[in-house]
Formats: C-alpha cells, sequence, structure tokens
C-alpha cells in the first residue's frame, strides 16, 4: 500500500500558501499549515477539511519550528513537502528605512524557512522529499524601494541552490519560486520605513495572478520537482532582461517603481 504524503505549508493560513493546501488536500495528502495567527490557521485547516493540521508558529522563532515541525511528524509519520512560503515585504527606500525593518523582514523571509528545513532535514531525507520555497522576482532582480526584501529573497537562492548541491545524493529535490504580483495581502501588510504595516496597495506590473493560479503553477512544477518556477510572463521577461540588459532593467524599474516613494 503506497504511503500517504504530508505537506508542511508555512504562512498557510491565507494566500498562496491556503490555496496550495487545497491542491494537497485534493491529492488525498496529510496537510500541515503553520502560520503565526492561531485563530486564521485552525480556520484555514478546518475550510481545507480532510486531515488538515494548522498549527501556530512564528517562523522568527527556531524552538517554535522545531516544535511545529516534531508535531507533524508524530502526527502524520514523515514529511515529504515543505513549502517555505511564510512571508513579509517593505517600502521604503533604503537610506529611510529603519534597521529593525531590515532585521525583520530577513528574520521572516530567510531565517524563517531555513530554521523550518533545518528542523524538518531529517524526515525529508528519509522519504526522499521535497523543499518548495517561495522567493521572488527580486530574489534574482532589483527593486525599488525593497533592499530588505531583495536581500532576504537573493539570500534564499543561495542558500538553497547550495542545500540542493548538497541534498543531491540523498534524492531531496529543492525548488524555487519566484512569483511576480499576486493578488495576496502580502503588500497590504508590508512595512514602511519604520515598521508599521503601510496598508495600501503598490505599483505593479502585468495583471496581478491570483493565488489559486500561481499554486496551481506550484502544485505542478513540485509535482514534477524542477528546480526554479516563473509562473508569470513578467517574471520571465525580467528573469531574461535582468541578466542581458541588466543597466536597461534597472533604470526601466526604476522609473516604473520610484513613485511609490515620492513625497
Amino acid at each position: 500500500m503506497q504511503q500517504k504524503k504530508c505537506v508542511v505549508i508555512t504562512g498557510g493560513a491565507g494566500g498562496i500558501g491556503l490555496a496550495l493546501g487545497r491542491c494537497y488536500v485534493a491529492d488525498g495528502c496529510d496537510v500541515a499549515l503553520l502560520d503565526i495567527d492561531a485563530g486564521s490557521v485552525s480556520a484555514a485547516a478546518e475550510q481545507l477539511g480532510g486531515k488538515t493540521l494548522g498549527l501556530a508558529c512564528d517562523v522568527t522563532d527556531a524552538k517554535q519550528c522545531e516544535q511545529a515541525i516534531a508535531q507533524v511528524v508524530q502526527q502524520f509519520g514523515g514529511i515529504d513537502v515543505l513549502v517555505n512560503n511564510a512571508g513579509i515585504s517593505h517600502r521604503s527606500r533604503f537610506i529611510d528605512t529603519d534597521l529593525d525593518v531590515f532585521r525583520r523582514v530577513m528574520e521572516i523571509n530567510f531565517f524563517g524557512a531555513l530554521y523550518c528545513t533545518k528542523f524538518a532535514m531529517s524526515a525529508l531525507i528519509a522519504r526522499r522529499g521535497q523543499v518548495v520555497t517561495i522567493s521572488s522576482v527580486a530574489g534574482f532582480a532589483p527593486l525599488y524601494a525593497r533592499t530588505g526584501y531583495a536581500a532576504s529573497k537573493y539570500a534564499l537562492h543561495g542558500l538553497f541552490d547550495t542545500l540542493r548541491a548538497e541534498l543531491d545524493e540523498h534524492g531531496v529535490a529543492i525548488t524555487i519560486v519566484c512569483p511576480s504580483f499576486v493578488a495576496t495581502a502580502i503588500e497590504q501588510r508590508a512595512l514602511d520605513k519604520d515598521g508599521k504595516p503601510l496598508g495600501a496597495r503598490r505599483v505593479g506590473i502585468g495583471k496581478l495572478m491570483s493565488p489559486e493560479a500561481v499554486a496551481a503553477k506550484i502544485h505542478s512544477a513540485a509535482q514534477a520537482r524542477k528546480q526554479l518556477l516563473l509562473p508569470s510572463p513578467v517574471g520571465k521577461v525580467a528573469w531574461v532582461v535582468s541578466r542581458f540588459a541588466p543597466r536597461f532593467y534597472a533604470r526601466q524599474m526604476t522609473k516604473r517603481f520610484s513613485a511609490e516613494t515620492a513625497s
């Protein structure tokens, strides 16, 4: 009898995380949603049904990550897929941004993914599993007024591209996903220069993708164990232009996004 797969998703109470959870529940997987808001993640787990587990977990706290992963393994017997989806953004120029904003963004986006991956590693190796990490177009190309966010996403590429090489002999796959503009709450919750939620939408390029559309692409790419996914046409164009015409890309991007921080 084939073993039932277990999928862990951080930032699972809404947006891409919840939509991806729905994909895996439809596959018949056991799903564990991790999120900082206990009420929201419990409601999300109930909404998905099946054997979905909702766990309150602040991914910036290594101990909470260790305990959450241990609870998942105890309840479901192992982990096949870990999705590092929890994230936060900011919109403020480097010169204006308080140092605590950089620290907060890095703690959630980078260290949150590192902690969960570290504590899930033995379980993933045991099942020759997979890590799916949600990066961004800002993980390979500059994005005006988001130096901390871009730094955290660039760091994810360094970590997981290198980890892929280390895990090759263990049969564990690493998939990095670089969405562009998605209709989620991440931008409403983006921090300003002082670390307060902006509560306003930012400038975008192209049509906003729905969380469900992005989740479907991630689900498909994960099943194929792809190394890199650029879910949108904007992301694909950015990948090419930022590499072959970096100055042109930077000028056009700056012209488009500098208005966000204009006084």
